[in-house]
């Protein structure tokens, strides 16, 4: 494999070196893309992009191990030694790889071909079968877009490459079709794709104390994907269901089954009132800032804080909310991290 250094393609200084991974630690290879809009650079300014925005992130530098651009060359990022920041809880085990395209572009056959061959060399440096991810396959998320995904979920075939089955096989939810992508509320919690919280870890570790835990190779954690969905619907099919009722997304009486009783409260407490939108922001600091943050905890959503919440708006207050707006499936102004009413209610639900 040619591979292009850092120092080839101009990248900046470390803003802070990024923590080593041992090879032994990688189980799985990501494959993303660079989001809804086109990619119009070519060749090095593709990295240097990637770079500023992520720099501009406050992170150490590009957070992905590897670019593949549209010719079919490959770019270090993190590289095969260092930790990405690609897809939360999954940044050790998973090997990130952005294919440069967004929007509606259609990878080229080179970029497929280049990608496919990087995951056929992690795994021969691995000693493993590295599984086969999609960045939703981690996290709520729509990358890596439909062509990509149905790509890596076909396989990844490319060139002479033939596709090779997924470790611990590859249920698709169970139904043989596109996995199920939506969520249900019981007793007042979320359930099925992008929910979020301390009730979905516990799902997913009664799942595999039942034995249907077969297609995690990390976690389970906090955030439902479709790896919850497969092993869910496995279970579903164990006690005889069928169709749209084993398609991986729970129903009231397999869940009680599950756990013996449903979290939760059926008679949710209303949101509290929105204080309004002068209350957060830069240079604000008060107690709605910090109610903001505790919830945001405990729906899931507080990565970004490396102390508090507390009442001092800062940039982690600013992300976490962002994190939680784009779980919404909301785009520009409308995830910008700062809260309105509609994100306050939904939030507070």
């Amino acid at each position: 494999m040619q591979i292009i250094s850092r120092a080839q393609w101009g990248a900046k200084a470390w803003n802070g070196t990024p923590n080593a991974v041992p090879l032994a630690k990688r189980t799985e290879f990501f494959v993303h893309h660079d989001g809804d809009a086109p990619i119009v650079r070519t060749g090095y300014a593709i990295m240097r992009a990637i770079e500023a925005t992520h720099l501009n992130q406050g992170w150490a530098g590009v957070g992905y191990n590897f670019v593949v651009d549209q010719s079919g060359a490959v770019y270090e990022g993190r590289g095969w030694g260092l930790q990405g920041a690609h897809c939360p809880d999954h940044n050790i085990s998973g090997i990130g790889v952005q294919i440069a395209i967004g929007g509606g572009q259609t990878p080229s056959a080179a970029a497929l071909a280049a990608c496919r061959a990087l995951y056929e060399e992690a795994c021969k440096r691995t000693g493993r079968t590295l599984a086969k991810r999609g960045h939703r396959d981690g996290f709520a998320t729509e990358c890596p877009g439909t062509k990509l995904y149905a790509w890596v979920k076909a396989g990844m075939p490319a060139g002479n490459y033939k596709p090779a089955p997924e470790p611990g096989g590859n249920t698709g939810g169970g139904s043989g079709t596109e996995t199920a992508r939506y969520q249900v509320v019981i007793n007042g919690l979320s359930y099925g794709y992008g929910a979020k919280g301390a009730h979905v870890t516990q799902v997913g570790q009664a799942l595999e104390s039942r034995g249907f835990g077969q297609h995690y190779t990390s976690g389970p954690g906090p955030v439902w994907t479709d790896v919850d969905t497969e092993n869910y619907a496995d279970y579903q099919r164990s006690l005889g269901l069928t169709g749209k009722d084993a398609d991986g997304v729970p129903g009231e009486d397999s869940l009680k089954e599950l756990l013996g009783t449903l979290p939760g409260n059926s008679a949710p407490k209303p949101a509290p009132p929105f204080p309004g939108r002068d209350k957060f922001g830069a240079g604000k600091n008060n107690a709605s800032i910090t109610m903001l943050g505790q919830q945001l905890v405990r729906k899931g959503y507080g990565d970004a804080y490396t102390s508090g919440p507390g009442p001092k708006w800062s940039e982690a207050d600013r992300k976490n909310v962002q994190a939680f707006q784009r779980a919404q499936g909301w785009t520009g102004s409308d995830a910008d991290g700062l809260p309105g009413p509609k994100t306050w209610s939904l939030l507070f639900a």
